[in-house]
């Protein structure tokens, strides 16, 4: 429950540099001049299409964690989750390596804002949510790190349940964004977007106490131990001489 509450706080506390990098899509949606309500409601099925991309990723890397949660290492690998988004935020050769990475997948970006690019041009409900779905796909730092968070729970169902979580407290900034976009400088929203490397930090920290098992309720609580092993009952049969 603590790591699906860090979630939506981490949405909701990101959500400043949600409308600083996704703003301007957001900005951009093909509504027109709609009701405030079609305007609303289209920017509600655009921001399920994000959060449905999130939960999608939130149930793969959930995946991959319980791997590490069956071979007994969910406390290392949350602490190594945490230390290494310390380091990212503290080195900044370490974020340049990131960045490294996010250009050798860049043919893909490209594919990407070329099908954003015609979905712009048409204005129905499916186009919005497969314009929210898309966007999910791009670079964004702090999509990784909650991906991070999706790894640390060591569940597929779970992990898309933080993803999703994560998404929801994005929704309020997002909406706003949508429907009164007149009352938000770009100033105002490069200086939200400097208070997210401290939001970023502390979930960090919250990775890495969850790791070292201090017994501290919803912050770093002791995770239960198990009899149950990896090994296989191998039952003897008798044999008879």
């Amino acid at each position: 429950m603590e790591l699906m509450l860090a979630a939506l706080s981490l949405g909701i506390m990101g959500s400043f540099h949600c409308i600083g990098m996704c703003g301007p899509i957001a900005l951009a949606l093909p509504l027109g001049r709609e009701s405030r309500w079609k305007q609303v409601s289209g920017s509600i099925v655009y921001n399920g299409g994000r959060v449905a991309t999130y939960g999608l990723f939130g149930l793969l890397f959930g995946l991959v964690g319980k791997g590490f949660v069956l071979g007994g290492y969910q406390q290392i690998m949350s602490i190594v989750l945490g230390a290494l988004i310390l380091l990212a935020l503290l080195v900044p050769a370490v974020a340049e390596k990131a960045s490294i990475i996010s250009n050798l997948v860049s043919p893909v970006i490209t594919k990407i804002k070329s099908a954003l690019s015609q979905l712009f041009k048409e204005k129905s409900y499916s186009a919005l949510f497969s314009i929210g779905l898309l966007n999910g796909f791009l670079p964004c730092g702090l999509v990784y790190l909650a991906v991070a968070g999706s790894m640390a729970t060591g569940d597929a169902w779970k992990g898309s349940a933080f993803m999703m979580a994560f998404g929801a407290g994005t929704l309020p900034a997002m909406l706003f964004v949508s429907v009164a976009s007149r009352f938000i400088s770009l100033q105002w929203r490069n200086n939200m977007r400097k208070a997210v490397p401290v939001f970023v930090g502390l979930m960090a920290c919250v990775l890495i106490l969850r790791g070292l098992n201090l017994g501290i309720p919803y912050l770093s609580p002791e995770l239960s131990k198990t009899d149950c092993t990896q090994h296989t009952c191998c039952h003897k049969k008798d044999v008879k001489p």
